[in-house]
């Protein structure tokens, strides 16, 4: 049976209900800027019918309503678009890292330049070719010298800068890790927090919010598996599980020996880590061999030169063809591969392969008042970083060889210095094909390095094609999450003003109804007093 009182109560819950939603709007409204926050809804219902089936009910017609009632209040969010959010996210991380490495690289390189690699090393063969012009003249010996030593101060300038961006990019993994493995312990906090509110059966939405942002910050670090049980979140980076019990410590403690060995699993396949490892082992080692090995060419590469006629070779040179040569006045032909005699002079020109810059530099002679063949023109060739001009040569510029002829015998003998058939050579050997001491395309010196700046230029910019339609989808993604879960301010304020007026309505109510039982209390049965 209906209560007198019974629409006190139904405007009493409506007056709560409407409250419950006017504060979950004003929430709203106050997180409208909030990094993460997904918008609140209070979700209500219809309250209970006061008559229930069973042999007592009354037989009054119909079922009267009791007013309404809020089951929850939720957190308007789509988990299908989280996930699509964390793998764009991820890929986005990846090709950002890897368009800084190359953006760096071709920042150290620093083609075209007046500055760069390439103009040293046209000053390097044009000082090679007025010498040739002169090459008694002290002043070109040094610019020579200078010339020669700019060009390894340049190559080990580049290579130290790209030892230095490989050590930044493994610092910075380690500092990587550290920073997942705060987020994997917050997470886990707030999987136990989530845990203990949900279990009471109340929504921890804020707190779900808070753990959402976290994972979505993890996933731009690394590719992460995302599995929600009772428990939380449970997450993976491929087949290791990173966390897996709410309340519990992480599974593993990140570092970057543990994320190396991911790369090397393809566990770790997308994000700013795998960028970093990526652009270590690819970029930087790419970009490093090839700069060693056009400082290895230089030096050592081999190459095919043809010695003028009248030249004397230091004995035991060996020639790759037959050569016309007079020895003590005889005219003989010396065979491929075999050494030339001691005092031999070429009838003719013949060619000969030689080992880069130090193999043709030896051949020659000097003016240091000795017949002495040249010595090694650059030493510590192995690589970029350590490649030198030859110290007795830098200290010594009169250890520059241009001669390739000798007058006279035994201790008659004595250098033509006027000749500059060496130095002719030398500046010559711009356009000459070399064959890299390691395996790798054939080329001249100038070829090489450009072929090796233009795959840089190339690799930056599809590296930063996809960095931009990362960052489109990124942004395309998290657009169409925060039409879903972003707060709207008109719509806010549309619910606020429909809120507002239900308890009003309310309000109303419950004064009518006050009305009523004082007209019925207080103004009934009072006839004849």
């Amino acid at each position: 049976m209906t209560s007198t009182f019974h629409s006190i109560e139904t405007a009493k819950r409506s007056l709560f209900t409407q409250t419950a939603a006017l504060n979950t709007t004003g929430h709203n409204i106050a997180n409208a800027n909030t990094e993460g926050y997904s918008r609140q809804t209070v979700r209500m219902r219809p309250s209970l019918p006061i008559e229930a089936f069973g042999m007592n009910r009354s037989n009054a017609p119909g079922q009267l309503g009791t007013g309404v009632e809020f089951s929850a209040i939720e957190r308007i969010r789509e988990k299908f678009l989280d996930g699509q959010f964390r793998g764009e996210n991820s890929s986005n991380g990846s090709w950002t890292v890897k368009y800084n490495t190359l953006d760096k690289l071709q920042a150290i390189i620093n083609e075209p330049s007046d500055t760069g690699i390439r103009t040293v090393l046209d000053k390097f063969w044009k000082a090679w070719s007025d010498l040739s012009k002169n090459p008694e003249d002290p002043t070109g010996r040094k610019i020579v010298v200078q010339t020669a030593q700019a060009l390894t101060d340049g190559l080990n300038h580049v290579s130290r800068q790209i030892n230095n961006l490989d050590r930044d990019l493994n610092a910075s993994v380690d500092l990587k890790a550290q920073e997942i493995n705060g987020y994997l312990s917050s997470i886990s906090d707030l999987n136990q927090s989530i845990a203990r509110i949900e279990s009471l059966g109340d929504n921890a939405n804020d707190l779900r919010d808070q753990r959402d942002l976290l994972t979505d910050k993890l996933s731009k670090i690394i590719n992460i598996s995302v599995t929600e049980t009772e428990q939380g979140y449970n997450i993976s980076l491929g087949a290791n599980q990173l966390l897996l019990e709410a309340g519990q410590p992480p599974a593993v403690n990140v570092d970057g020996e543990f994320l190396s060995t991911a790369f090397d699993s393809n566990s770790l396949t997308d994000g700013e880590v795998y960028g970093m490892i990526y652009s270590s082992r690819n970029y930087i080692t790419n970009y490093r061999n090839q700069l060693d090995q056009l400082a290895n060419t230089i030096a050592t590469g081999e190459t095919e030169v043809t010695i003028p006629q009248g030249s004397r070779l230091p004995a035991g040179t060996v020639l790759s063809e037959n050569a016309e040569i007079t020895l003590n006045g005889n005219v003989s032909m010396l065979p491929a591969g075999q050494a030339m005699p001691e005092g031999a002079v070429l009838n003719k020109d013949a060619k000969m392969i030689v080992k880069g810059l130090n193999g043709l530099h030896q051949l020659g002679y000097t003016i240091d008042g000795t017949v002495n063949p040249g010595k090694p023109f650059f030493v510590g060739e192995a690589s970029a970083g350590t490649i030198q001009l030859n110290p007795e040569i830098a200290a010594n510029p009169s250890l520059v060889a241009t001669s390739l002829r000798v007058d006279g015998l035994g201790t008659d003998a004595h250098v033509v210095t006027g000749n500059n058939s060496l130095a002719i050579l030398l500046a010559n050997l711009k356009d000459n094909i070399f064959v890299p001491t390691q395996n790798g395309q054939k080329g001249t010196i100038g070829s090489l390095f450009n072929s090796m700046v233009g795959q840089l230029g190339v690799e930056a910019q599809d590296a930063l094609r996809q960095m931009d339609n990362s960052e489109t989808l990124v942004e395309q993604v998290n657009n169409q999450r925060q039409s879903v879960s972003g707060v709207s301010l008109d719509e806010e304020m549309s619910n606020m003003i429909m809120f507002q007026h239900a308890y009003g309505a309310s309000a109303r109510f419950m004064t009518t109804f006050d009305q009523l039982l004082d007209k019925l209390i207080n103004s009934t049965g009072v006839v004849g007093r």
